[in-house]
């Protein structure tokens, strides 16, 4: 029953797509499990690019069942958009599945993002503002609406109602805005649910008889686990968590299915939003590494703050969440820096220390211990095996299994789905 994870193992915008993407040949079922549209997987297909936001990444390999999982939230104006944006493209959903207990982002959860990132001020996250925090808030707090109750339409206009008696008044008199109306809510949400009645399964179920049946099953993480609830760099992370170990709670499987966790990373390390960033170079080589990896966010456009590449995050990710191999991007990218460096360990008051503070004020203070090493050229149609790369590239891959502990198994060389090597 071989169940395949993909994670981030650092701030996300790793490219998981890319390998989701390659892996999902090999899988019968592939299962997004946590996170909303502030996500988003980039893909490459015949030099098109494809920006998927909430659908799984299979989605594009036909005969493969694609799952949302329960551990999500959906806006379900974003997915609807998504759906019919790869329909026209000539690509099918009736291999689509939604989980009846993923949750749902309601109007007020955007709009509440979006009032409390502006109340922070100076101490703002720098979240999406596309409701995610507020939807994973209301569903610990009991107030959220699920995917079941969406789609029956009694018990969907009596939990609208509910929340907006609360959400307006906090909107009116915290933040000082006009209440949102429950008619304009309820005649929008209702016309999504139509649309996507047919999607909604119990995810969960489809998954066990699938393992049950020895079919091949992959787990499609969002964002990345520095980024994670419990073990990113808090509070500027995301609302979930997407780390190895969710699979099990956010796909609804026991843990005894867990086969392979492969971690994706960059050849370097990027980052969006605010928080320590201790290999983070704001300067010409920052610059120069954002414009040659084209290091804008996939959802928001943002501009990716760009640094080298720190094996103390990649130690750690790989202790959390079990992994088994590496795959990483942007080899070719990195190589064409000439001179480049490698965080092997931080300085801390003086002293070497190689775990990951949870402390951001330690954080903040730790300086990078580096190796160097020089770059590479990377010629694709050239580069078919990993013996084909140039010697400088292999060295720095040798060393990052060296401190990681963890063999390299992919290798991207480039954007599109070919441009990966299989390291055996």
């Amino acid at each position: 029953m071989p169940v395949k994870v993909v994670v981030g193992t650092q701030w996300g915008d790793e490219g998981k797509g890319k390998y989701i993407d390659i892996l999902a040949k090999d899988s019968d079922y592939i299962v997004r499990f946590s996170g909303g549209n502030n996500a988003g997987h980039t893909i490459v297909l015949k030099d098109k690019k494809y920006a998927l936001h909430l659908l799984p990444s299979g989605i594009f390999h036909e005969g493969k069942i694609c799952l949302i999982g329960n551990g999500t939230v959906i806006d379900p104006k974003v997915l609807i958009n998504e759906i019919k944006n790869i329909n026209s493209e000539g690509y099918k959903t009736d291999n689509l599945f939604i989980s009846d207990r993923a949750h749902v982002i309601m109007p007020y959860h955007i709009l509440m993002d979006e009032l409390q990132e502006k109340f922070r001020g100076d101490n703002c996250i720098g979240t999406t503002k596309r409701g995610i925090g507020p939807a994973y808030v209301d569903k610990a707090d009991r107030y959220g609406i699920r995917i079941c109750d969406l789609i029956e339409e009694d018990v969907f206009v009596e939990k609208v109602k509910l929340n907006l008696q609360f959400k307006n008044e906090i909107l009116t008199k915290v933040f000082n805005v006009s209440p949102l109306s429950l008619d304009e809510i309820i005649s929008e949400y209702l016309s999504y649910a139509k649309y996507l009645k047919g999607f909604v399964r119990d995810t969960s179920e489809i998954v066990f008889k699938a393992l049950k049946n020895n079919k091949n099953v992959l787990f499609e993480g969002a964002q990345a686990m520095f980024l994670d609830m419990d073990f990113g760099t808090y509070p500027y992370v995301t609302s979930s968590n997407p780390i190895g170990g969710n699979v099990c709670i956010g796909g609804g499987i026991g843990p005894i299915y867990v086969d392979q966790v492969f971690g994706v990373l960059k050849a370097y390390t990027s980052r969006v939003g605010e928080g320590p960033f201790p290999t983070e170079q704001n300067n010409s080589t920052g610059d120069m590494i954002r414009d040659l990896g084209s290091e804008y966010g996939t959802t928001t456009g943002r501009p990716r703050r760009c640094g080298w590449l720190d094996l103390v995050m990649i130690k750690f990710a790989s202790r959390v969440n079990g992994l088994t191999a590496l795959a990483i991007n942007h080899i070719d990218t990195l190589g064409k820096l000439g001179k480049i460096k490698l965080c092997i360990a931080y300085e801390l008051d003086g002293k070497r220390i190689e775990e990951f503070p949870a402390s951001l004020k330690k954080l903040s203070k730790c300086k990078p211990i580096y190796e160097d090493f020089d770059g590479w050229e990377t010629d694709k149609t050239k580069v078919k095996t990993y013996e084909d790369l140039d010697e400088n590239a292999k060295k720095y891959l040798r060393r990052i299994e060296e401190i990681v502990g963890i063999k390299v198994k992919l290798v991207g060389i480039g954007k599109d789905r070919e441009d990966t090597i299989s390291v055996y």
